[in-house]
């Protein structure tokens, strides 16, 4: 079982985590800085424990060098990686709608 995943990756952030979708991409920020590929090893180990396998596991299919790239993670399933990225966002702010005071 692998899933596939299409990235948009912005290095040197405040913090590692998702910003949204962007079209079909993810978009990831990542602190570490892009130099000598420490963005990239950042990223790798980030998705790893965001889908609890072994870093071994994620690999950088395409766009080793671009911000966009395609990362595959063997040992879990789309809809589990999926899942597992929105709860990453936790819960969601107020966003100061009258519907969300509401509810």
């Amino acid at each position: 079982m692998k899933a596939r995943l299409t990235l948009k990756v912005r290095a040197g952030a405040r913090r590692t985590g998702f910003a949204g979708k962007l079209g079909d991409a993810w978009k990831l920020q990542v602190a570490a800085p892009p130099v000598d590929g420490k963005a990239n090893e950042a990223m790798l180990r980030f998705l790893a424990r965001l889908a609890g396998v072994p870093a071994a596991s994620v690999r950088i299919v395409a766009g080793f060098t671009n911000a966009t790239k395609i990362v595959e993670i063997a040992g879990v399933g789309t809809e589990v990686l999926q899942r597992a990225i929105l709860e990453s966002h936790g819960p969601r702010s107020d966003t100061g709608s009258a519907a969300a005071r509401e509810a």
